[in-house]
């Protein structure tokens, strides 16, 4: 038995896993840009080749074309929402100060109609149902100043450059990933014997198959959000029902977003400017797309990647607990590497209990 324990093999493997195990807790949580670049720069690998398929290229004036295009896109969604998000924010500091002073005015009439409701009860009870009022009221009032404070904004404004840091980091590797991709790919393949590269190349392509299985079930997914809200915003606010339900669309098939991000601030916007029955239909209906994606994209993602949708439903919880937002797609990653290693003969699970 201890010499089974002890084997070379199951030795080398054990110094594999701690070698692993490492890197994901000590070099990832800083590599993130170039993770990310590495991953994108394989989404992109089949359009490249593609490209140089349909046009006779050579591979640099491939990549160097879907490169530029990839970077149009992004740069593109980038401006068009941070300059949305910023304008949003002026125009939110501008109209808090009249919101809380409506919001008092609002107080004194609630106080004088509570006086009159409450004529007759004890004053144990009125004076109970004010201090609940007032805690409420204050509460709300601490929560849009903090929201709006030195300390928060200046802690936005400084993690700026950090995101453009990251952001230049990860378009200059994603260009060199896409450049050498198939050089690394070869030199990768020449550290492993025939057996364990077969392995490896059933895994990439039942990974590669579930990725792009991945994103055809986020496109379809999508298209019942742009549905619904569609539906919704010709009920709520018919004259920018087309155009929001688009931007909404654009932005849900961008993984991990989703439509919260459109609607949340719109929603806070009209709670602001005092118009809250319009802020409470926009965050019912953000409510509604949440649950029809929630309860759509398992089920979808099931079908299009050959993954039970309760063991991706699960993934995503549990990722999403431990990675936050990522976790929405680092967990049903973990299940695919884990099923494809499974398949591929890497990992072998035959025991008994």
């Amino acid at each position: 038995m201890l010499n089974r324990i002890f084997n070379k093999k199951y030795i080398k493997y054990f110094f594999i896993l701690l070698f692993l195990l490492l890197i994901a807790i000590f070099i990832l949580p800083v590599s993130v840009p170039i993770v990310l670049a590495l991953l994108t720069a394989i989404l992109l690998e089949p359009i490249v080749k593609f490209t140089q398929q349909t046009f006779k290229w050579s591979r640099k004036p491939a990549v160097i074309t879907n490169f530029i295009l990839f970077l149009t896109i992004i740069t593109a969604i980038l401006y068009f929402g941070i300059t949305k998000l910023i304008s949003q924010l002026i125009i939110t500091t501008k109209v808090v100060p009249n919101y809380l002073n409506n919001l008092t005015g609002m107080w004194i009439d609630m106080q004088n109609n509570l006086f009159k409701y409450t004529e007759g009860l004890p004053v144990e009870v009125v004076t109970s149902i004010q201090k609940k009022f007032e805690d409420t009221l204050k509460s709300l009032q601490d929560s849009l100043l903090d929201l709006l404070s030195y300390s928060n904004i200046t802690a936005l404004l400084t993690n700026i450059p950090n995101f453009l840091v990251s952001f230049i980091v990860f378009i200059v590797a994603l260009f060199l990933f896409m450049l050498d991709l198939e050089k690394l790919r070869i030199k990768f393949f020449h550290y492993l014997s025939e057996s364990t590269a077969e392995k490896v190349r059933f895994m990439s392509e039942g990974i590669k198959k579930v990725a792009f299985g991945f994103v055809k079930a986020n496109i379809l997914a999508s298209f019942f959000i742009l549905g619904a809200a569609l539906i919704g915003l010709f009920i709520i606010v018919p004259k920018y029902a087309i155009v929001m339900s688009i931007i909404i669309w654009i932005v849900d098939i961008i993984p991990i977003l989703g439509s919260i991000i459109v609607l949340a601030p719109w929603a806070l916007y009209h709670f602001l400017t005092g118009d809250a029955v319009l802020g409470t239909k926009l965050t019912i209906l953000a409510v509604i797309l949440i649950i029809i994606r929630r309860t759509v994209e398992p089920k979808i993602m099931g079908s299009q990647m050959g993954i039970s949708p309760l063991a991706v439903l699960i993934a995503m919880f549990i990722g999403a607990k431990l990675f936050g937002f990522l976790g929405f797609l680092i967990g049903p990653l973990i299940v695919i590497l884990f099923i494809t290693a499974k398949e591929s003969g890497m990992i072998k699970l035959n025991f008994k209990i």
